[in-house]
């Protein structure tokens, strides 16, 4: 049942949440790579962006891992079916996002533009991209109770939007300096990221 009434009593110990910002940490790893991406392709980016860039990836960091916890504890059969496809997925994902920005890169090499705007739609799906290989997280935590599991998912969000908002803030200062090879540079990023996911995911 969901609701930890069959899971063993947990405490709140340092040593909890220490693995609770490790594991974010880890797992904000790809959405830091793809942050810098975006803070190259738009490097006049304003602060309200660039917090809103973290926050979904935050947000789909946290959310990953409790789908996958649920996942566990109600049909975990199924769930194991899935998760061979999960490299495949992130790669498709990312090829098809830093295809664009590099293509949109090197057609726009002569031109002194103010970069490309990331929209919701390519956030969203490298919010998905980057993260849904942190589904596998809930078998890590599959013997937290539920709030153990929230708590773990929240801190996982809070380091990945401050790692995340990093990686845009690095980004920004030198699109600025590469102008518009920045955006093919972003691009490279994520088609590097989406091959390593696959690659790593199915070895």
């Amino acid at each position: 049942m969901i609701g930890g009434g069959g899971k063993k009593k947990m405490d709140w110990s340092i040593l909890f949440f220490i693995n609770s910002i490790l594991l974010g940490a880890g797992l904000a790893m790809d959405a830091f790579s793809v942050s810098v991406a975006n803070g190259l392709s738009e490097p006049k980016m304003r602060s309200g962006k660039m917090c809103a860039i973290a926050g979904v990836f935050g947000i789909f960091q946290a959310v990953m891992p409790m789908i996958g916890w649920v996942c566990v504890n109600t049909v975990v059969n199924y769930f194991k079916a899935f998760e061979k496809f999960i490299p495949w997925i992130a790669l498709i994902l990312l090829l098809y996002i830093g295809g664009k920005m590099l293509c949109g890169g090197l057609k726009n090499k002569n031109d002194e533009s103010e970069g490309v705007r990331v929209g919701i739609a390519a956030l969203i799906v490298q919010g998905i991209a980057t993260s849904i290989d942190a589904l596998s997280v809930g078998f890590a935590i599959a013997e937290y109770d539920l709030l153990h599991a929230v708590v773990c998912a929240l801190t996982v969000a809070v380091v990945t939007f401050l790692i995340s908002l990093g990686g845009v803030i690095i980004g920004k200062k030198f699109g600025a300096t590469f102008n518009n090879k920045a955006e093919a540079f972003g691009g490279i990023i994520l088609i590097i990221i989406g091959l390593e996911i696959f690659i790593t995911g199915i070895i």
